[in-house]
């Protein structure tokens, strides 16, 4: 309270006098939401508002307290024409906020009112319309960026592919313009290399990192994450290996991050015990380094090795996550330890873990059971969910019945996923053979009439595939979002 009033008294005192450099003070030191409305009025009085310095303080200001709205409407809508360098900072506030729409706004208003841009403009606009995955604006401005000359800028060009290398980007275009660049750095492989990672072509993410190193452009660690996690869903292990003599020679620290990278990629890659190994050597350890050892193991069907490190995992202090006992689950199912499975399961439906159990930790708890032959329990879980089952779930529960011989509960199943998907021939076929199997001619008959109505020509035999429960966790997207490439 004396500070308000110290405050407020500073103020009032110089009300007409007040000069730029008590203002940045002001600004400076600002921590309450009252006395920036205060330094407003002043802003005003001394008509300083349109002063470049004081505006990106006072955006700073509002930033920090959460009022870039505020910033916004001051300086941007009640400003006659304000300078570019005002418009500027504020994309740049409000992309690093991480607040959409907001940029591309402020961009919109700029264009149309002919308040020229320039190649600071862009960086952070992109930023905010990658972030946000906002292709058809992304779009838009590129157009404008290469009709006034700045694609030649290599931080506009950077920002730009790498709003066609966001989650919901366009990887051609991303690649169309990276060819079309004069100037490459690492970012620009970077992006690329992640862009493509991210949208599952794991071989042309390789081929964007052999390109990289053929032009003598040295990789940094956001790129040996990326790449490591292309070789570990490739099954690129020369790469891969090669990837960590690098940091080797490099004398690169192995950190949470990189540790984890190399570790994921050799339990994908099958070479657990090198993985183990990374393990061993890193200093610092956190979730999703423990989540990739135990994957790995479990990859590597050493479920005793696996429920060895889970163990031990929560006795260094670790508390389990949504992936790890996911892993866990699959784990059991995939070799037959029902007891540690049902354990795991029942500790997360009594909250345990601090987290409900996903629909993935179901489906992988069916599958478990499914197996395992305890059809009655896998059913009686089916029935129980807080949400509906999907054919993931039924699809386990019918190769375990089928499996088991439980002809009954077989045919509940493919109802199920002949419901779930009806434009599906192949379940259709797992019926009509469920009631030959049982004799049902006359239900054989009337299934096989569907199928001929429905355009269905198979008439004897079925394939069928058994869907996995873990539904693909991707534990590289996860390693990866402890890293930001900007």
């Amino acid at each position: 309270m004396i500070k308000i009033k110290i405050f407020l008294s500073s103020i009032h005192e110089t009300e007409m006098s007040i000069t730029a450099n008590r203002i940045f003070q002001f600004l400076n030191s600002c921590s309450y939401r009252c006395h920036l409305h205060q330094i407003q009025s002043q802003l005003i009085i001394q008509n300083l508002q349109s002063d470049t310095t004081i505006a990106a303080h006072f955006i700073s200001a509002c930033h920090s307290l959460g009022l870039l709205c505020t910033a916004h409407e001051f300086l941007f809508i009640h400003l006659y024409n304000p300078h570019v360098f005002i418009c500027n900072s504020l994309i740049r506030a409000f992309s690093h906020a991480c607040i959409p729409h907001f940029p591309y706004a402020i961009y919109a208003s700029m264009h149309g009112n002919s308040i020229v841009t320039n190649n600071y403009t862009f960086p952070f606009l992109f930023k905010s319309l990658a972030d946000f995955s906002e292709l058809k604006r992304g779009r838009s401005v590129h157009t404008h960026v290469v009709k006034l000359g700045y694609l030649a800028d290599i931080y506009v060009g950077n920002s730009l592919l790498n709003v066609y290398a966001s989650r919901e980007g366009d990887m051609e275009l991303c690649r169309q313009l990276f060819d079309e660049m004069r100037e490459r750095d690492v970012v620009s492989f970077t992006v690329l290399i992640t862009g493509f990672r991210r949208a599952g072509k794991y071989d042309d993410a390789l081929i964007g990192f052999e390109q990289m190193l053929s032009t003598g452009v040295v990789p940094n660690r956001v790129t040996m994450v990326n790449a490591l996690a292309a070789c570990g869903s490739f099954g690129a292990i020369d790469m891969g290996v090669w990837i960590h003599g690098f940091i080797k020679r490099k004398g690169w620290e192995l950190d949470v991050i990189l540790g984890t990278a190399l570790i994921d990629m050799y339990g994908k890659c099958g070479r657990i015990e090198e993985g183990l190994s990374v393990f061993h050597k890193m200093k610092e350890k956190n979730i999703f380094t423990w989540n990739a050892i135990i994957k790995g193991l479990a990859l590597a069907k050493n479920v005793e090795e696996a429920v060895f490190w889970f163990t031990r995992m929560k006795q260094e202090g670790f508390m389990a996550d949504k992936v790890t006992l996911l892993e866990m689950l699959c784990a059991c199912s995939h070799s037959g330890f029902v007891d540690m499975g049902r354990q795991i399961f029942c500790s997360l439906i009594q909250g345990k873990y601090g987290f409900s159990p996903t629909a993935k930790h179901y489906a992988a708890t069916i599958d478990l059971l499914s197996r395992a032959g305890c059809l009655k329990d896998a059913f009686r879980i089916i029935r129980g969910m807080p949400f509906e089952p999907t054919k993931s779930m039924w699809g386990s529960l019918l190769s375990g019945c089928r499996t088991h011989g439980s002809l009954e509960l077989s045919e509940f199943a493919a109802k199920k996923l002949v419901e779930l998907e009806p434009e599906s021939g192949a379940y259709h076929v797992a019926l009509s053979n469920l009631y030959a199997e049982m004799g049902r001619w006359n239900d054989v008959e009337e299934a096989r009439e569907l199928m001929k109505d429905k355009g269905f020509n198979k008439e004897l035999g079925c394939s069928s595939m058994e869907p996995d429960p873990q539904n693909h966790v991707h534990d590289s997207d996860a390693i990866i979002k402890m890293n930001t490439c900007s």
